[in-house]
């Protein structure tokens, strides 16, 4: 596997000095100051890639070039915003950088409602937690009709938790889902935010689906023309959100939208930790079954919670996702290709010496170098002849 880091450019906390250090040789990183529907610049892409290889790094995964809204909604006038995200790979091409990871998730990137949940042993986490996002979406978005999306005993825990906040943690609660997180494509205030999830009103499931599918057959004969590889990411977390449909979040999703185009440019960022929320994933089928579609791999796990909803980051090797396992199938995948598969740590625990630090969410330095180092071990071990 390629090791690779996440980075978000020049105002990262973490430099390219920092992801040397680790052990890293790919960087993950996006022009993220580029508003989503505008074509990327040759000048832009050469010098945030020039920026990469002077550090000793090389640009690996471009993560991610955002998809307007008005793609995912199908407004009048999406297909020219498709054109400019299709015009933004051939840029990236002609700069050597040919695997995209994009997502497909309305409205919302990746969402929590805990940044800095404590865990036992003094380390900080994500979480995911259920009657948080139902005190939001009933009582502080006030979406119509959101009760009857939450289960009965999620709602009454929602009743009596935002009887006893103030306006501070509502505030706090607010800020964490919609302000906007690392990597994350928008930032909402709560008013715009409600008309954004109005503009959801009549699409479901199924019109999302064919939206994503029309997007890409947009998309697919320039990635191809140009040796792209498009590497779709899991919704996150994988279930609909706030009225908000999903549909890149089970198996039989996927199986759509990878029967919809048999070419290896229609592609998958296996990312264990969303597809892990899940009890009805099974994250080795699925890596076994899309092998062929797999570009890259987001290695992170989550554990589930008593609930059956709520969620929040576990250690690399902890949790529910299994990643010993994934490690080996993933290995096993390169073999048969031929080819080595970048890789990097997501989600990291805020650890020690990150704590005191200006870290953003879910990135921390000495948690992801953590969550590497452990993935590197457990490769070496299932690559060592002697470990048999």
């Amino acid at each position: 596997m390629i090791e690779s880091w996440r980075w978000f450019g020049p105002d990262d906390p973490v430099t390219l000095n920092d992801v040397r250090q680790t052990g890293a040789k790919g960087i993950v990183t996006a022009l993220h100051g580029v508003p989503a529907g505008t074509v990327w610049r040759h000048e832009d892409v050469e010098a945030r890639r020039d920026m990469i290889r002077d550090a000793g790094l090389d640009w690996v995964v471009v993560e991610s070039i955002p998809v307007h809204e008005d793609i995912k909604t199908g407004a009048p006038g999406w297909e020219v915003r498709a054109d400019a995200w299709a015009e933004s790979l051939r840029v990236l091409a002609a700069a050597g950088i040919r695997t995209v990871c994009y997502n497909f998730m309305p409205v919302l990137d990746w969402t929590r409602t805990t940044l800095n949940h404590d865990l036992p042993g003094g380390a900080q986490c994500l979480r995911f937690d259920a009657v948080d996002a139902a005190v939001f979406d009933i009582f502080l978005l006030q979406r119509p009709d959101a009760q009857a999306d939450h289960r009965a005993d999620i709602v009454e825990q929602a009743r009596r938790r935002y009887a006893a906040m103030d306006y501070e943690a509502c505030r706090q609660l607010v800020e964490t889902i919609i302000a906007g997180l690392p990597g994350s494509e928008e930032s909402w205030t709560i008013e715009s935010f409600r008309d954004q999830v109005a503009a959801y009103r009549d699409i479901d499931h199924s019109r999302l689906r064919a939206n994503l599918l029309a997007f890409l057959d947009r998309v697919l004969p320039v990635a191809e023309a140009e040796g792209v590889r498009l590497a779709i990411h899991p919704d996150d977390p994988p279930f609909p959100l706030f009225g908000l449909p999903r549909v890149v979040s089970t198996e039989s999703d996927l199986a759509a939208i990878f029967d919809h185009a048999q070419t290896a440019a229609n592609g998958l960022t296996f990312c264990t930790g969303s597809l892990g929320v899940r009890a009805d994933n099974d994250l080795p089928a699925i890596l076994e079954r899309f092998a062929d579609r797999v570009h890259f791999l987001h290695l992170r796990s989550t554990r589930r919670e008593a609930d059956g909803i709520s969620f929040h980051e576990a250690e690399h090797l902890g949790g529910d996702a299994g990643l010993v396992r994934i490690v080996s199938a993933a290995l096993r995948l390169e073999a048969r290709r031929g080819t080595a598969l970048p890789m990097r740590p997501d989600h990291g625990h805020m650890i020690a010496w990150d704590q005191s630090r200006a870290m953003r969410a879910g990135y921390p330095y000495i948690g992801r170098l953590r969550g590497l180092a452990e993935l590197r071990g457990v490769a070496a071990a299932l690559t060592d002849p002697y470990a048999r």
